[in-house]
């Protein structure tokens, strides 16, 4: 029997490191994730059609669904289709029509073409290898004047650090971020540095970025 119980806690060890992503967490999450600035600051309204980029279980999409209204569309998008599934459930359990799933592939959300106000990318963008493909395809999912939204965690101990050397360490800094979306043909409207920490980590300072598209 001991032997049954060591096995079954290595198996559930690699989920432990997500739980910020799964429903039952939300409400913990809520805590330290300051989502009346992000929402006033990106201007959210009743009717909008918002992606979010890297859903996961849906923390941010079930959010932003309440903040759109029925007559608004929110598209969810991941890469991975368990993620998704789970989504789905939550979907349908809580009748949200408003939400709309989407497979993403490493390098194209698969957005829709000009349909977006806005696009969101939260703790997703530092894992994105093609980031200038995706760049190029939310600019053109975007309808004119739509924005991108970047919110990222800086960790203290890479400050100062390469690109590769923060993206290994699964954190970014706006100094790279800010260049890619101005070569991508975005222009910068918003910069906040200091957006509370990462599940309550004084050195994972959570950051955030709103540039809109360039006509």
């Amino acid at each position: 029997m001991k032997v049954i119980l060591v096995v079954l806690a290595l198996i559930c060890l690699p989920s432990l490191g997500f739980s910020q992503y799964e429903e039952n967490d939300w409400k913990e999450r809520d805590t330290w994730m300051a989502l009346n600035t992000i929402f006033n600051a990106i201007g959210i309204e009743e009717g909008d059609y918002v992606a979010d980029i890297g859903c996961h279980e849906g923390y941010l999409s079930v959010r932003l669904s309440k903040q759109i209204g029925e007559s608004g569309k929110v598209f969810a998008v991941d890469l991975r289709t368990d993620r998704l599934e789970t989504l789905n459930e939550i979907v349908k359990d809580r009748g949200l029509d408003n939400i709309t799933t989407i497979v993403g592939d490493y390098d194209n959300p698969n957005l829709p073409r000009g349909l977006l106000d806005t696009v969101i990318i939260m703790d997703t963008y530092h894992e994105m290898e093609d980031y200038r493909s995706i760049l190029g395809h939310v600019k053109k999912a975007l309808k004119p004047g739509g924005q991108i939204v970047i919110i990222e965690k800086l960790k203290s101990r890479i400050i100062g650090k390469s690109r590769q050397e923060q993206t290994n360490a699964h954190s970014l800094s706006t100094k790279y971020v800010k260049q890619e979306l101005r070569s991508s043909g975005f222009i910068l409207r918003y910069e906040n540095n200091n957006l509370g920490h990462w599940e309550n980590d004084p050195d994972k300072i959570i950051w955030m970025l709103v540039a809109h598209k360039q006509n």
